[in-house]
């Protein structure tokens, strides 16, 4: 039982910390914003001397493919339009429980706008419980329960692009209907870089194929972040604060890379400096990402822009080829504004699809209710929780 009392003393630290990291805030916005100023009436040098020197600087920076100061107001979608998003949850395996084993469960949402059609609300359940699903993990070092969540990411990419396709077929026959696909976080998988290569050769290619598919159908694909910490944007304005010839940090600063005089906006989120430069409803430049995991994409590219979306500025990540379609392209955002709106501030069909997703309490009792059933009814005996767990569920206290 946590107690309040105790809590409270701690809590004054944290508030006076707080303060002061406002403060700091405030003075590393102060001077990402002189620095923006000089980097509009210089940028195209600043794109040369980043491509020049792209393997010899060691913080992550991407490359504006518009005037950093753009700000476009995004157009008004159709009234008739489709979206649709997955989203994923599970049941980690454990050993206390009555079989070792594990659920995903991928949430479906399709959503009909001004079409007469009742939409998609329903969840894909999986249970793995062989050995080769269970312990595959084991000879690269991962654990069962952080395999899982790769899978779960491959999964929610696979069912997202069966979706696409089947609406596709579905709804153009005669006339083509604005449709648009989302996922909730990032396009770009970190943690990819982790991973062995036959480890990551069972994750990322179905992640890949399901993007070609949604090309092959003409089905933008977005990843859409809320309360975005990327920096990936405000590190570009390090290449103007650099105080060296060249921006070479490998020969200049390899060691010092937390005093460098180039951070003098370290930690400043890409969104805080974006939420002066633009109005709701409208969207920053158009920018590549030069993360390093994005080699391993077999040239597929990561571009992403900031939005003004009401209550808060989102990261929204698209494919290349969704980034080269103008038309495609300002459709889309159209289409997530319109969620956004709907949804009082976060997209609809990305909220819905999570809550088709999760695995409550309830559910996870009734799954194991279930299986122990079927577990009798095959002839097993003496099915049960270890004493440990039976024992936490009813405290004494």
């Amino acid at each position: 039982m946590l107690d309040l009392t105790k809590l409270a003393k701690e809590m004054k630290g944290l508030s006076q910390h707080l303060v002061q990291e406002a403060e700091a805030s405030r003075l590393r916005l102060e001077s990402a914003k002189k620095y923006f100023l000089e980097a509009v009436d210089c940028q195209d040098e600043l794109v040369k001397l980043q491509e020049q020197w792209r393997n010899r600087i060691l913080f992550a920076n991407a490359t504006p493919l518009e005037p950093i100061n753009t700000a476009i107001t995004i157009p008004v979608p159709p009234k008739i339009h489709t979206i649709i998003s997955t989203d994923g949850s599970q049941i980690a395996p454990s050993q206390h429980e009555i079989a070792y084993c594990y659920l995903l469960n991928i949430g479906r949402v399709v959503l009909h706008y001004g079409q007469n059609r009742h939409p998609l609300l329903d969840s894909l359940p999986e249970i793995f419980y062989k050995a080769e699903d269970l312990y595959v993990s084991r000879q690269w070092g991962i654990r069962t329960e952080e395999w899982m969540s790769f899978r779960r990411t491959a999964s929610e990419a696979v069912i997202l692009a069966e979706l696409g396709c089947e609406v596709s077929k579905e709804i153009n026959k005669t006339t083509r209907i604005p449709t648009l696909t989302m996922i909730d976080g990032s396009l770009i998988y970190w943690f990819l870089d982790q991973l062995p290569y036959d480890a990551r050769n069972k994750i990322l290619p179905p992640i890949l194929n399901s993007w070609q598919q949604l090309k092959e159908a003409k089905i933008p694909l977005m990843g859409y972040l809320s309360a975005c910490r990327n920096i990936e944007a405000v590190n570009f304005l390090r290449l103007l604060a650099c105080n060296q010839i060249t921006p070479d940090c490998i020969t200049f600063c390899p060691d010092q890379q937390d005093k460098v005089p180039c951070k003098k906006f370290e930690t400043l989120r890409d969104t805080t400096l974006w939420s002066g430069q633009l109005q709701p409803g409208q969207r920053g430049a158009l920018w590549q990402s030069n993360a390093r995991i994005l080699d391993l994409y077999e040239g597929e590219q990561v571009y992403f822009c900031y939005v003004h979306v009401g209550t808060e500025i989102a990261r929204i990540e698209i494919p290349s080829w969704v980034a080269e379609d103008t038309d495609l392209f300002n459709e889309a955002l159209g289409l997530m504004l319109a969620q956004v709106q709907k949804g009082y501030g976060y997209p609809v069909a990305i909220a819905e699809a999570h809550n088709q997703a999760v695995v409550k309490g309830g559910d996870r009792t009734r799954f194991f209710a279930l299986l122990e059933r079927q577990m009798i009814k095959a002839g097993l005996k003496n099915v049960g929780t270890s004493f440990k767990e039976a024992r936490k569920r009813g405290s004494i206290a």
